[in-house]
């Protein structure tokens, strides 16, 4: 199962708009299991003093866990650029997780980083520092990262300007190429 998932749970973003867009290409244009996460959706139980315990874990985060993230064997992640870097929430989100089912959640999967920003730069330090923290969880990170600088630039009326969904749209069929690459040499 490959697993998409919207890097932030701010409201209105632009994030969710190219990762609505990941989510509907892969989904029409692979035979595997497609699945979409936007940390919007992430429960309010979550944020209490016990969260890193795995017994006192909250059941939506648990359900979120078993339902998404254990069974997927790729995740696509969309993140935008908060201060330098990838945004807090989905750092939070890995860490609550992390205490149960490690090996399970995160251990050998594969992923692709795709880098959201108003400014020039599309996020490259952000999912930089993001391959650092998926390595040290075993991921595989896909060779290529897709930089979307301008993200302003690239959306009209609520959607993808064309150019943005062909450039998005190469990315993925490359990652989609790559990951089976991957699988035959396991």
């Amino acid at each position: 199962m490959i697993l998409v998932i919207s890097g932030t749970d701010r409201k209105g973003s632009k994030t969710k708009i190219v990762a609505d867009h990941v989510y509907s290409y892969i989904k029409n244009n692979t035979d595997e299991e497609v699945r979409y996460f936007d940390l919007q959706d992430l429960p309010m139980s979550m944020f209490r003093k016990d969260f890193y315990n795995g017994e006192t874990m909250p059941e939506e985060l648990k359900d979120i866990q078993d339902e998404l993230l254990v069974p997927s064997t790729s995740w696509v992640i969309i993140t935008p650029e908060y201060n330098g870097s990838f945004p807090g929430i989905f750092k939070t989100f890995i860490d609550a997780v992390s205490v149960r089912k490690y090996k399970q959640t995160f251990g050998y999967k594969k992923a692709a980083l795709i880098g959201v920003s108003d400014g020039r730069a599309g996020n490259i330090r952000g999912m930089d520092h993001l391959t650092a923290f998926l390595n040290y969880l075993k991921f595989t990170i896909f060779f290529d990262k897709l930089p979307i600088s301008n993200i302003g630039m690239s959306i009209e009326d609520g959607e993808l300007k064309a150019e943005a969904q062909k450039t998005i749209n190469t990315y993925l069929n490359t990652f989609l190429q790559w990951t089976k690459v991957i699988e035959l040499a396991i």
